[in-house]
């Protein structure tokens, strides 16, 4: 008699698809570039240590401070837009006998859509000055003492002209790519006649001519 054959394991298909690059591979968002790198410092810059961290020019650091309120600032506005809504459907609602009585009418609900409607207006237009100050209190200081690459023996003699270079912040959001490129030409035709430095915020900050 001949043995039984022994049975053959069932063998699992594969699905190759499930193993190509589209369905294997991994997609990270390109990395964000840093706004600051290390510059090696100068001989007036001995007591920070042999490297700071530094915005390249003026123009960068001026256009990081920009983001950086106006980022704030969406932020500010979108937690109040919440918060007017909230006051203002407390503030219109209806009386609650009359929810409670069954009176409510459509005359009331409109009337109480409406004062919604004014409410958020009101609440909204104080909110928005508010989060803009907010958001200069919350950017100010960091930008006020980091530190920005400039070229120049001594940053605070060339103070008129950086100071130039980021008046564009006060335009606010009219400011247009034009602006930026009409700000860059000054810059270029001073910075390659002077030595490497390094100038604070407050350095520009502090200028008659700026104010942030």
């Amino acid at each position: 008699m001949t043995a039984p054959g022994r049975p053959q394991p069932e063998v699992p298909s594969i699905d190759l698809e499930e193993y190509s690059a589209s369905k294997t591979l991994i997609r990270f968002d390109r990395p964000v570039p840093l706004l600051r790198g290390p510059i090696k410092a100068g001989p007036q810059e001995e007591t920070v240590g042999q490297f700071i961290l530094a915005f390249k020019d003026p123009i960068s650091w001026a256009s990081a401070y920009k983001a950086c309120e106006s980022q704030v600032t969406q932020q500010c506005e979108s937690g109040a837009r919440i918060g007017c809504s909230i006051a203002a459907s407390d503030k219109c609602k209806t009386p609650w006998w009359k929810s409670f009585t069954g009176s409510a009418s459509n005359q009331d609900f409109a009337e109480r859509a409406r004062c919604e409607e004014r409410e958020m207006e009101a609440c909204l237009e104080a909110a928005n000055g508010k989060c803009h100050e907010f958001a200069k209190q919350k950017c100010f200081p960091a930008f006020r003492d980091a530190w920005i690459g400039v070229k120049g023996l001594s940053p605070k003699v060339k103070k008129k002209e950086l100071s130039r270079l980021i008046s564009w912040v006060k335009l606010g959001e009219n400011c247009q790519i034009a602006d930026l490129w009409r700000l860059e030409r000054p810059w270029l035709e001073f910075k390659a006649q002077l030595q490497v430095s390094y100038c604070k915020g407050s350095d520009i900050l502090g200028s008659d001519d700026t104010k942030l």
